[in-house]
């Protein structure tokens, strides 16, 4: 579903629109896709890995690799290499070079995925942050319990079609 929603796959059939009409390939400037792979570099620093993204994204405006790690709480002088931080670091860094180019619309594939629950409890505050800034945010997880507090729809899926949609409950 995300990787239809970001442009990335069609689908098998109908159509999906983003941002009130556009088809989803059209609009993938506007768009932040978090896939459950980290897709970063374990031998470079945090900064060293969001200074590459950032080569990606030219003529957009972008944040810088420094103000992308502060937004999700990293310390951009930290010096170690990706390899060594902890699996909350690496979702972290994984959300700021999602960030860069300041999308619309984040589309997250299992962001609390193999964290720890202070590191949950960080993404999720952070999520519910952005979430303010008049982004939409649409994720997937396998931990509902997680994403209860920032979710305004709770859609769930069993075998490909819908399960249940329902209203959630945003606390934060």
């Amino acid at each position: 579903m995300l990787r239809i929603l970001a442009g990335l796959l069609r689908p098998s059939f109908g159509t999906v629109k983003v941002f009130g009409g556009i088809e989803p390939q059209n609009a993938r400037a506007r768009i932040g896709y978090m896939s459950h792979a980290p897709m970063i570099y374990d031998e470079l620093t945090a900064a060293e890995n969001l200074r590459y993204f950032a080569c990606l994204y030219p003529g957009r405006p972008n944040l810088s690799p420094e103000a992308a790690l502060r937004q999700v709480g990293l310390d951009p002088e930290l010096a170690r290499p990706l390899g060594q931080y902890s699996q909350g670091m690496r979702q972290r860094t994984s959300l700021a070079r999602v960030l860069l180019p300041v999308p619309e619309l984040l589309l997250l594939d299992e962001p609390f995925s193999n964290m720890d629950v202070e590191s949950v409890s960080q993404m999720v505050e952070m999520l519910a942050t952005f979430r303010q800034s008049n982004r939409t945010i649409v994720l997937t997880t396998h931990q509902r319990e997680h994403a209860a507090p920032i979710a305004d729809w709770v859609l769930a899926l069993k075998a490909g079609r819908v399960a249940s949609f329902e209203p959630g409950s945003p606390t934060l």
